[in-house]
């Protein structure tokens, strides 16, 4: 599951692009330090989402299909939005102080990079 997140995470921020090749299962594991089988079960999971692509004798590639990039940013944007709107149920805060306060920090976010 964390491989699996970690490289979500590089998809969806636009660390790895469409059609990019994966590093070979063994230079993943030997980089990451964990067991090959385990990045084997997290790439066979992550082909079964479509999420990468293999043909036989080639790297994995990470897919090229607009419409699973997108449903991945959507999962990826609706489980933060969750845990989000979850840390701050307790909070009394209007909707338009709330955005104010998101687009502040997204400004200052942008600055700093």
């Amino acid at each position: 599951m964390q491989v699996m997140h970690y490289f979500k995470r590089l998809i969806v921020s636009g660390e790895l692009k469409p059609g990019e090749e994966m590093p070979s299962r063994r230079q993943l594991a030997n980089q990451l330090k964990i067991n090959p089988n385990t990045v084997q079960r997290a790439f066979s999971e992550m082909e079964e989402q479509q999420l990468l692509y293999t043909e036989p004798n080639k790297p994995s590639k990470i897919t090229e299909d607009p419409n699973v990039l997108r449903q991945l940013k959507k999962e990826w944007l609706n489980q933060a939005i969750s845990q989000f709107v979850s840390a701050i149920d307790p909070v009394d805060i209007s909707l338009d102080d709330l955005l104010a306060l998101i687009e502040e920090e997204i400004s200052t976010r942008k600055k700093d990079k």
